[in-house]
């Protein structure tokens, strides 16, 4: 005997299903992935402050450029900058107070004032380039490039138009997460947390906030930060978010003060850091097709005249073997067209924009060394470099270090008090508000900060 299983009863009801206006699974997916990748993308930006070679390798780049500038110009400053300048300190003061330009050179026209600017750019690029006190020093690396181009603007070439944006920019960014001194005293704080020992308390710090602060209060009262608005604005902003950062990491370095302060860097960063890149593409799209409308780029002409030229040749032997074979010449200016105006197109392809990449650094390069512009060139490579991959510049930093263990330049991180090196006693580890912060945040913006202008 066989029996069926009851019939569920009717409630003249249907099975409840999808409305009319509800979308369907497959668009629901969709709607899901899409919300989850965005969430991610927030993430990410908001969460670490993207590039940190690239940004490292700008800033020791535009660092290194200028201070090699100001350093080979040393005998040269006064007629170039200073007194004896043929732009005079007059007209200086008349060109500025027309398109509202700022330079703390004009603030006194005296020779000692001319010799201290000048000097304390030389020390803010060196600092820079070591990442000492990097926020700090690129602040004074601003304001110090700013100073000396606009006290004579007929002197500098796209070279240093390209430095004035980058100094702006660096401002903004986290650029010491590697390869500084700064993320070194991160590393060393971080090894001693680790161990249970006291962190170094930061006395460098607060005395350069202290300097600074009278120094932006009276240059603001006299008027003397230029006619524009943003500049002071930043000045202040940076003057007294160094005093928030030394707050946070001071009395609550775990807090929610801490995490809004790294969102807001990470942010400023990565957006400066695409501001950066799209400059760069504009400056090689832009020049590419002015060039195309020149008659003498259209017949393959245009690289025989500067070569030409005694004021472009420190060599000239190899510019006349150059100049000499016509086929040469036609092929690489009809490659400098096709590679500034194709770059920003090969951004999306990462093989060939490295392919024109290593093109076009090479084309710098030979500018260098043909035509005399060996900062100009020097500060294309350094811009060039945001899009260098991060993989060949962790291999490039892995080689320059192992390079100078080999040659005894870098002592171990610990000695052995056989050796001479200093005995550390662990004690307690102290308690949050007992500690300072430390410099630039480590590598890929997790944990540390900013110690105040630090």
């Amino acid at each position: 005997m066989t029996t069926t299983p009851p019939t569920p009863p009717v409630t003249g009801r249907p099975a409840p299903g999808p409305g009319p206006g509800a979308p369907a699974s497959g668009a629901q997916d969709r709607i899901a992935a899409a919300g989850t990748a965005l969430a991610r993308a927030i993430q990410r930006v908001t969460a670490s402050a993207l590039g940190p070679y690239q940004s490292a390798v700008i800033r020791i780049g535009f660092a290194a450029t200028y201070l090699f500038f100001l350093v080979r110009e040393l005998p040269h400053r006064h007629e170039l900058y200073g007194p004896d300048s043929p732009w005079h300190w007059d007209l200086a003061r008349q060109l500025t107070a027309g398109n509202e330009a700022f330079s703390v050179l004009l603030w006194s026209d005296s020779v000692l004032w001319f010799e201290v600017v000048y000097a304390l750019t030389i020390l803010s690029a060196a600092g820079l380039l070591l990442g000492w006190r990097t926020r700090t020093m690129s602040v004074l690396f601003m304001v110090g490039v700013l100073s000396v181009q606009n006290r004579s603007v007929f002197m500098g070439d796209g070279g240093d138009n390209v430095i004035h944006l980058m100094a702006i920019y660096l401002v903004f960014t986290r650029c010491a997460q590697v390869w500084s001194l700064d993320a070194r005293r991160a590393a060393r704080d971080a090894e001693r947390d680790a161990m249970g020992l006291p962190s170094r308390r930061d006395a460098v710090g607060p005395v350069l906030w202290a300097v600074l602060g009278p120094v932006l209060l009276g240059a603001t009262l006299m008027d003397g930060l230029g006619g524009t608005w943003w500049l002071p604005v930043l000045l202040w902003i940076l003057w007294l978010s160094a005093a928030a950062w030394w707050a946070a990491n001071r009395f609550a370095p775990g807090g929610q003060p801490r995490v809004l302060l790294d969102v807001l860097a990470n942010l400023a960063h990565n957006a400066t850091l695409l501001v950066i890149m799209v400059e760069v593409c504009l400056i090689y799209a832009t020049a590419g097709w002015y060039k195309i409308q020149g008659s003498r780029w259209q017949d393959g002409t245009a690289l025989y005249y500067p070569l030409k030229l005694d004021y472009f040749a420190p060599w000239p032997a190899l510019s006349d073997v150059l100049a000499s074979s016509g086929l040469m010449v036609m092929v690489l200016t009809y490659a400098t067209v096709i590679v500034q105006v194709a770059f920003p197109f090969t951004l999306f392809n990462r093989r060939l924009k490295n392919v024109l990449l290593v093109i076009m650094i090479g084309e710098h390069a030979g500018i260098a060394l043909l035509l005399g512009l060996p900062f100009f060139s020097m500060a294309m490579i350094a811009a060039d470099a945001v899009f260098l991959p991060t993989v060949f510049l962790v291999w490039l930093g892995g080689r320059t270090a192992l390079g100078r263990r080999l040659l005894g330049w870098l002592p171990g991180r610990s000695r052995s008090p056989e050796a001479g090196g200093p005995q550390e006693v662990p004690t307690a580890r102290p308690a949050p508000e007992e500690r300072d912060g430390t410099g630039e945040a480590p590598p890929h913006g997790t944990g540390g900060g900013h110690t105040l202008v630090g």
